[in-house]
């Protein structure tokens, strides 16, 4: 079962034979790992997704959550899953030995979760969750806040969410009304309602640890005026907190993650008498947002993550059927014996796109975490700078592109099915529905195409891209010493293409024609970055032999030839300034 989740082939290489992940252990922080520590919790990794995730993922999906008006009813499977997972010490995998973690490098733990994402997106999303908030309190916490509340997460007996969204508001932090009212004892009340909250309610665990932005009366307006509290749904004492489940949201996929509607404060239950959700600040106040783009960056790549993991999940299957389903003959022998369909040539390209698309992701994916790490263990400050300033630029279109590209080779792995991809005898039309919702997980398209040319590209008077055309144009360098001219050439003219659009764009002297045009900026860069990745593999491989590498050659031809020629109408359309979304008018539709 396993050899449909994931490829360990391919997982082994991208971490040993491209990112040298064993070199890391020469550095203090993962001085106590090695290679063979790696690989055994890859090993463990892949056997608890195979045996305890994936085994009820379709279950959930068509026995997803219920709510009866008090609490939350979902599948046991779920919970036997989430206890063997924090048992095993993954859930505090990349975090420090002092608060009970492994102290894996980021790059191994990412490779960890790929299997649970891929075996169970939906149950996978509660120790996702979980993990990012425990990583903000790390950060921005007191002490007594990561005692009483990350202890217990890294422990499994709480779960975290993220708080965010209102039903007005949206994706617009700025009109969030959640009000913090400040209370004499340093505690404050909460009132309001937050939509859209995974993991917001349910019996998984003990206590469920929410962190929520709101706004203290009296401070600055819009987002500066947001803060982030600790808003536990039971409080130490023992007492229920004045949070309320309102109502469970029922989507197209991730059906077995549980998703809510919260109201705090409405008087359900009122905690020391009194009404009103209790809430501990975190850090300072007014600097809510701020704390948590913490998480919501470590959120984003990990939706990508997510995104890649069903595309390499929903491309194994389809490889798999094309393999042994027999149909139509050969077009270099129409007389023969039905074949295998692999052996057509438009299967093989859907095969090939597939590929391409799930291991460019993987790739971006395991890029971005690797830079973590070496912004945590760097040897000089000018290395964990650099690694910050890339993985800042990367991030949107880490979520992004995966979300959308592997859900298009989800979308070609029904394809490959047939008739038979759209029915529910077969997983591919789960898997295309779980990572639809990826695409609108922790900021849209859109979202990630304003942060990326409206803020990563200028940060620092444009010091994140060139340090993304420097890196970038270092790979083509390598490629070309390694005699890969056609790729390196190909990249090359991109790199510039990009360089130039980018100076258009921002030399147009008007913000809304240059952001109007945001999202079709971050779908040409976005592939500019993953045929970097790709590019980069291709160098790994080197001379090697055998059909594994044979593989990785093909998958990325077939990325130069198909799919980076995308790039050049787009970057055309870019330099020409096009005002076409941005003088539309509403009446005209």
């Amino acid at each position: 079962m396993s050899s449909l989740l994931l490829s360990r082939r391919d997982l082994d290489f991208l971490l040993h034979e491209w990112l040298g992940v064993a070199s890391l252990t020469s550095r203090e922080r993962f001085a106590e790992h090695s290679r063979e520590t790696f690989d055994a919790v890859l090993d463990l990794s892949e056997q608890m997704a195979t045996d305890h995730f994936a085994s009820h993922n379709r279950a959930a999906d068509l026995a997803e959550p219920e709510f009866d008006g008090e609490r939350v009813h979902m599948i046991p499977e779920v919970a036997k899953a989430l206890r063997v997972f924090a048992d095993a010490g993954i859930l505090a995998a990349g975090m420090d030995e002092s608060v009970g973690g492994m102290a894996l490098p980021q790059a191994v733990a990412q490779a960890c979760f790929l299997w649970f994402q891929a075996a169970n997106i939906a149950t996978s999303a509660y120790p996702f969750l979980t993990i990012a908030n425990a990583n903000l309190l790390l950060a921005h916490g007191s002490p007594e806040q990561v005692e009483s509340w990350v202890g217990p997460m890294v422990e499994g007996r709480y779960f975290g969410t993220m708080c965010l969204s209102e039903p007005q508001a949206g994706s617009s932090l700025a009109d969030v009304t959640t009000r913090a009212e400040p209370r004499d004892d340093g505690t404050h009340r909460l009132f309001g309602n937050k939509m859209w909250i995974s993991g917001g309610d349910h019996d998984l665990s003990e206590n469920i640890v929410h962190l929520v932005l709101a706004k203290i009366p009296g401070g600055p307006a819009g987002v500066q005026g947001i803060s982030l509290f600790v808003v536990p749904k039971v409080l130490e004492s023992g007492e229920r907190n004045d949070v309320v489940l309102a109502g469970v949201n029922h989507k197209m996929g991730y059906r077995g993650t549980v998703n809510t509607l919260l109201n705090f404060g409405e008087g359900r239950h009122t905690p020391g008498g009194e009404a009103g959700a209790v809430g501990y600040l975190v850090g300072e106040p007014h600097r809510g947002l701020a704390y948590m783009f913490h998480m919501m960056n470590e959120a984003r790549v990990g939706v990508g993550g997510g995104a890649a993991a069903l595309g390499y999940t929903g491309y194994l299957h389809a490889l798999d059927y094309a393999r042994t389903r027999i149909q139509g003959r050969s077009v270099k022998a129409k007389a023969g014996p039905p074949v295998p369909i692999i052996s057509h040539p438009d299967v093989a390209r859907m095969l090939l796109a597939q590929k391409s698309y799930a291991e460019g992701a993987v790739a971006l994916v395991l890029y971005c975490a690797r830079l973590l790490d070496e912004q945590r263990t760097g040897a000089t400050p000018e290395d964990r700078e650099r690694a910050l300033l890339l993985l800042d630029v990367l991030t949107p279109i880490a979520k992004s592109w995966p979300s959308q590209w592997c859900l298009a080779g989800n979308d070609l792995a029904i394809q490959v099915h047939g008739g038979y991809g759209y029915t529910r005898e077969y997983a591919v039309e789960q898997f295309w529905r779980d990572n639809r919702l990826n695409a609108i997980h922790e900021g849209t398209h859109g979202i990630q195409g304003l942060d990326l040319l409206g803020r990563k590209v200028v940060l620092h008077d444009g010091a994140g891209l060139r340090l993304l055309l420097e890196t970038v144009t270092g790979a083509v360098d390598a490629a070309r010493a390694a005699g890969l001219d056609e790729h390196a050439d190909a990249l090359a003219a991109a790199v510039a293409r990009t360089a130039e659009v980018t100076a258009t764009l921002w030399g147009a002297g008007d913000p809304a024609v240059t952001l109007a045009n945001s999202s079709t900026y971050l779908g040409a860069v976005g592939h500019v970055v993953v045929a970097w990745m790709w590019l980069e593999q291709l160098v790994a491989v080197g001379d090697a032999q055998g059909d594994f590498y044979d593989g990785k050659r093909a998958a990325a031809r077939y990325f130069f030839r198909h799919e980076l020629p995308r790039t050049g109408p787009q970057f055309a359309l870019l330099e020409s300034l096009d005002r076409t979304t941005l003088d539309v008018r509403p009446e005209w539709f």
